[in-house]
């Protein structure tokens, strides 16, 4: 089946669970359901959506930090998914591109990427931290209009940004979750009526330091929601290393990753 995965940078699990009414709406009726997860350490962000996307642990992957500037060295859900066949694409911060696609990113080369060469053979990568989550989710709309990808990436940052300017305990950061919020509310109920699976996640949580990459509950637990046909929405216990595997799972390819078979149909 057709899958979204959105990622919303530094976004924890808490400020989800009380900040994004529309998400909740929708599980209300029956149409998803909210996981907690854990991320893994270090809670940084390269490290992290290197995880999510190949199963593997910072420690044991080598991405270790933000300035860990190589491709990945794992297989990922577009290699896994262009060598099924599909297609893949991507609307994400520029370091998405270098993990998978080329690095050092290059912006008049990269920022609009189609090759169907590539990992992820369409793309729109941002390389400011400030750029709009409603560009890049207009961004993600355009590829999957256009392209109509089998497994569609979606990242925007200003959860993030807005986190490392006034930390997790601020209306600023909360509002800003609000508004990732009302933007999903656009574009999750047509998904849905054409049949894709969706997950929104985040990579890691956010402190009062404005900072994360620690063990604090608030850096570490982030929400998983789930949207679609394939999911059980019964209890499970999903692990971010999991992530990956499910993603195949939906996409009904080949893969040699743990999935979390409680989460699915």
């Amino acid at each position: 089946m057709k899958t979204i995965l959105v990622v919303l940078d530094g976004l924890n699990y808490q400020v989800a669970r009380e900040t994004m009414g529309y998400l909740h709406a929708q599980c209300a009726v029956g149409r998803g359901r909210l996981y907690q997860l854990e991320c893994e350490l270090p809670s940084l962000s390269r490290p992290l959506y290197e995880c999510i996307l190949t199963g593997v642990p910072p420690v044991l992957s080598g991405i270790v930090g933000n300035h860990v500037d190589r491709l990945s060295t794992g297989q990922s859900v577009f290699h896994y998914a262009r060598e099924a066949g599909l297609t893949t694409a991507a609307a994400a911060y520029h370091w998405v591109s270098e993990l998978y696609n080329r690095t050092p990113f290059v912006p008049a080369r990269d920022r609009h990427t189609h090759d169907k060469s590539l990992a992820i053979q369409h793309g729109h990568f941002y390389y400011d931290d400030t750029y709009p989550d409603s560009h890049l989710f207009d961004d993600a709309e355009s590829l999957r209009l256009q392209h109509d990808p089998d497994f569609l990436f979606i990242h925007p940052m200003n959860i993030d940004d807005t986190g490392h300017k006034f930390g997790q305990d601020s209306m600023q950061y909360r509002n800003k979750a609000r508004v990732a919020d009302g933007i999903l509310s656009h574009y999750l109920g047509t998904w849905l009526e054409e049949g894709y699976q969706v997950i929104v996640t985040a990579d890691h949580g956010m402190n009062n330091d404005r900072s994360h990459g620690g063990i604090l509950p608030e850096e570490r637990q982030v929400p998983m929601f789930v949207f679609g046909a394939a999911f059980s929405q019964q209890e499970a216990a999903p692990l971010q290393t999991e992530l990956c595997g499910t993603v195949c799972q939906l996409l009904d390819i080949n893969h040699d990753k743990p999935y979390c078979a409680d989460l699915l149909a």
